[in-house]
């Protein structure tokens, strides 16, 4: 269940920032690609995406996005808060069950080397080679 957006306008304002920057980050992860409309960004939002929608044009103000006629795009600098807001949102559903890593194993820091590394340690693996994890 989601959890609704806040009432106040400075709580709504971080609620719908964080919710966009994760969904055009997940986007162009997907290969959605890296521009995109207000259509596409909506779909992915949930019930409340038309009011998350009032806030584009804001996030471009604050350099999260760039914007070109009807499309949006992550800013560098949106890229970088999405990727984090991104991983932060999954932390708890990619994190390996204690013990299982050491402190210095990538799957502490990537959604995608977590899936890998439970996949190699239950042998689940399509590659060859070592993923360099220390164990």
């Amino acid at each position: 269940m989601t959890t609704p957006a806040p009432k106040s306008d400075a709580l709504a304002a971080l609620y719908w920032r964080s919710e966009i920057l994760q969904v055009m980050y997940w986007l162009r992860g997907e290969g959605f690609g890296d521009v995109v409309d207000p259509g596409l960004i909506e779909r992915f939002l949930g019930v409340d995406a038309a009011i998350g929608m009032t806030y584009l044009d804001r996030l471009v103000e604050e350099d999260y996005l760039v914007r070109d006629g009807d499309w949006y795009a992550l800013s560098d600098f949106g890229l970088q808060h999405g990727a984090r807001e991104f991983a932060d949102s999954f932390a708890e559903l990619t994190k390996p069950t204690h013990g299982e890593c050491s402190d210095d194993c990538w799957c502490h820091a990537s959604v995608d080397e977590a899936e890998a590394c439970i996949a190699a340690r239950h042998g689940h693996t399509h590659d060859d080679g070592d993923h360099g994890h220390s164990h």
